[in-house]
């Protein structure tokens, strides 16, 4: 039997009530009309709880005025709902992001209502979460109320966000603008940087890279790569010139052969009318993308993560700053593990040596409650654009050695006096 179908966000939303918990559809599938309506019955609603990752748009239930309605608790934490983590009006869940699902389907999550938005229906009435189904199917398959916005700007794409209309309690059409992420010019720090992983990466492997400046900058110069696949939690517009090149065509994947697997995915309008109805990408729900057991049976699956700071034993804090949370463990943790199982895999830890302010990204010992992602013992290649070091197997002592070569000259100095005091 269909749900009902209404007029506007606000009759959607009105089946929300006091002490549910509602889950919010990720990345750029937010449905900000949805998130508006909701918002705006704040003066009726109590002890709404929020489940949430990443977010692209407003977060007005963050509010300070809403305090007492709406409890947010964020898996990843983006720069709408950063601040409101920090001053403690909202919670942060620390989670790897293969175990999200697990949370919402065994229960230790529960989801009275999802927040969703889809594609239109077909004319089988088959709607799609288009370009993020990751966490966001396991909260959709066990809410008890399933309230989607149906956009005509959503993406249709294949995989596991594909949802009957019947599925739905309320759904309504609002079309709304999806959000993009414009690729920007490259600094020559992320050039040089890419060229060193780049430079250890081999013709058919697979790749798992994320969205911003160095996964970017790796990707421009692998124009004379062979036969790469991609097996990644997210992509963004990066990976375009390499699939109309040739590069990436996903021929010697042993899971998935031919076709990009992804959780979700953000960029611009080009990203976005790529994946549309594109049977060669395929949007997967995240417990089976991230996967450690699925990611080894990859061979040469290469993982590019990022951090925000590594001690020069190799520990890496990749989700805050000292004790200030600033986004989240994510599927980082996953694919290190699972690429470093891999035959022939490789896991990439890429960073500038150096933050905007000049402070060294490559530090003594990480700042006092920042949140060790990836362990020591979970780190393989560490690259900043003064090189590309292998701490795999090394001790400490070596690992010092070769993390001080990765440093900004002005700090190398400092970290030998640090490294020394401690290794004698």
């Amino acid at each position: 039997m269909e749900g009902t179908e209404v007029k506007s966000a606000e009759k959607a939303v009105s089946i929300i009530e006091s002490g549910d918990s509602v889950f919010i559809h990720t990345a750029g599938a937010a449905p900000q009309a949805l998130i508006k309506a909701m918002t705006n019955r704040g003066d009726e609603l109590r002890d709404v709880t929020i489940y949430q990752l990443h977010t692209e748009g407003n977060a007005p239930y963050c509010d300070e005025k809403y305090k007492g309605v709406f409890k947010v608790k964020a898996l990843f934490v983006g720069s709408n709902v950063r601040s409101a983590i920090n001053d403690g009006r909202a919670e942060f869940i620390p989670s790897f992001l293969s175990e999200v699902p697990h949370m919402f389907r065994n229960g230790v999550l529960p989801v009275d209502v999802a927040l969703i938005q889809v594609s239109p229906p077909d004319k089988h009435g088959f709607c799609s979460m288009g370009i993020s189904v990751d966490a966001s199917k396991a909260a959709v398959d066990v809410a008890k109320k399933v309230i989607a916005q149906i956009n005509p700007k959503m993406p249709r794409t294949h995989g596991d966000g594909v949802l009957h209309i019947s599925q739905f309690d309320r759904y309504f059409e609002c079309e709304q603008e999806i959000p993009e992420i414009k690729p920007h010019r490259l600094s020559e720090v992320e050039v040089k940087i890419g060229q060193h992983v780049a430079g250890i990466i081999e013709d058919g492997a697979t790749l798992q890279m994320g969205i911003g400046a160095i996964p970017d900058a790796v990707l421009s110069c692998l124009s004379n790569h062979k036969n790469l696949g991609v097996h990644t939690e997210m992509f963004s517009d990066g990976i375009l010139p390499l699939v109309e090149s040739g590069v990436i065509n996903n021929r010697h994947k042993t899971i998935h052969p031919g076709v990009i697997v992804s959780g979700f995915l953000l960029g611009s309008k080009k990203l976005y009318e790529f994946v549309d109805d594109n049977p060669a990408v395929r949007m997967l729900d995240i417990q089976y993308v991230n996967d450690t057991a699925v990611i080894r049976k990859l061979p040469k699956m290469t993982s590019i993560n990022s951090a925000i700071e590594i001690d020069i034993t190799g520990q890496v804090c990749a989700d805050s700053l000292g004790t200030r949370i600033y986004s989240g463990v994510g599927g980082q943790m996953d694919f290190i593990r699972g690429a470093a199982l891999s035959k022939g895999g490789k896991p990439i830890i890429a960073l500038p040596s150096v933050t905007a302010r000049n402070d060294s990204k490559i530090v003594p010992m990480l700042k006092p409650g920042a949140g060790v992602v990836t362990t020591r013992a979970h780190v393989h290649y560490v690259a900043t654009e003064y090189g590309i070091a292998d701490l795999y197997g090394k001790t400490l002592r070596e690992r010092a050695k070769l993390m001080i070569d990765l440093a900004h000259p002005d700090h190398r100095e400092d970290l030998d006096r640090a490294a020394y005091e401690r290794f004698k």
